[in-house]
């Protein structure tokens, strides 16, 4: 299994970007699907996850403003990030759960100026 994460930069607060993970593997549409983000000095922390009967989950920091979506056809999860604040900022890391195996992906760097 692989992932690659793409569609990071740097964007002015208050701005969008919409992040893509585009995951090798087959049967991706059992995978739990997620993306965490890990700020400079912090923890890796929980941003969004979409299960395999497309029940979603957000991190009280992000609901209303981030939407996690995915496209099985194309094996890719999105992270559709709107009204981004400079505490936005950090590397994003796409995760895939399968069965009792995790897989990361090499992380997009977001960068949001005030």
């Amino acid at each position: 299994v692989q992932l690659q994460a793409s569609g990071g930069g740097l964007v002015q607060a208050g701005g969008s970007l919409k992040l893509s993970c585009a995951a090798s593997g087959s049967d991706f549409s059992s995978w739990i699907m997620g993306w965490y983000r890990q700020a400079p000095g912090k923890e890796r922390e929980l941003v969004a996850i979409k299960n395999n009967e497309g029940n979603t989950e957000y991190s009280d920091s992000v609901k209303g403003r981030f939407t996690i979506s995915r496209d099985n056809a194309k094996n890719t999860v999105y992270l559709q990030m709107n009204s981004l604040k400079p505490e936005d900022t950090a590397v994003y890391y796409c995760h895939a759960r399968i069965s009792i195996l995790a897989y990361w992906g090499q992380g997009t760097q977001v960068t949001v100026s005030s």
